[in-house]
């Protein structure tokens, strides 16, 4: 049986669905993205522009810094419900027993939380830089266009999503309750958000180039941990809820 994209969608605008269902989940997309739009203006506007230029970076870097939390622990939440979420309420038998296959299982439940969180991420990214180009000090809007602040949030989010949904569908699989999955899903998270932090408070400096490379290699990781996923995605097992 080939891949079908017909079947993807079909579990992605499930998935869609159920989220819309789940108070939780509305909650979560609603509230994160506008902690992490308020906390990092609230940071520009509170900055001066005639700190020296580290304070000046350091204040952009850890309003950069909010952002990223978005792409780091919403596809966590989200991912971490995928398949645990579903053995709660009834349904994931009956979707297991179905001609799908599991790479098409996993890609819809994936894309179905990827979607939404890009589409957040990019648009809070894209309101935070709108307002302090046109409200902040020229200082701070200045050093917010420099140096690699911008590419990194448009390079990593993406890359930072995906991490967290694999990690997220890897958690769901192999846990029974909704709530422990999405804490361990966002602490696996964690790593990667802490080596991003570095660079957004430039105590890692990197070039436009380093980052592009940095952003290879977590592509690389991702398309592996997809790779792992899969491989450790077995039906009969959550069918019949035994533990491997």
């Amino acid at each position: 049986m080939s891949f079908s994209w017909t079947r993807v969608r079909a579990i992605f605008i499930k998935e869609l669905r159920d989220y819309r269902r789940n108070r939780f989940v509305v909650g979560t997309m609603t509230v994160l993205p506008l902690l992490f739009i308020i906390l990092p203006l609230i940071q520009v506007f509170n900055a001066y522009a005639h700190v020296d230029s580290t304070n000046l970076n350091l204040h952009v870097g850890l309003s950069m810094l909010y952002m990223l939390v978005i792409p780091a622990f919403l596809p966590s939440t989200l991912s971490a419900y995928s398949v645990v979420g579903e053995r709660e309420q009834g349904t994931l038998e009956p979707v297991l027993i179905t001609p799908i296959r599991r790479e098409e299982f996993l890609v819809g439940k994936a894309l179905a939380a990827f979607v939404p969180t890009l589409i957040i991420a990019y648009v809070v990214f894209g309101i935070f830089l709108a307002a302090a180009t046109l409200f902040a000090r020229p200082a701070i809007a200045s050093a917010i266009w420099s140096g690699t602040h911008v590419l990194v949030q448009l390079l990593f989010t993406p890359l930072l999503a995906g991490w967290g949904i694999w990690i997220g569908i890897a958690v769901s699989a192999r846990s029974t309750d909704v709530r422990v999955a999405q804490q361990l899903s966002m602490l696996g998270s964690l790593p990667l958000l802490a080596v991003l932090a570095l660079i957004s408070l430039n105590v890692i400096t990197v070039s436009s180039g380093l980052a592009i490379g940095l952003a290879a290699v977590l592509l690389a990781i991702d398309l592996l941990a997809w790779r792992v996923v899969a491989a450790m995605f077995d039906r009969e097992r959550l069918i019949t809820g035994k533990r491997a």
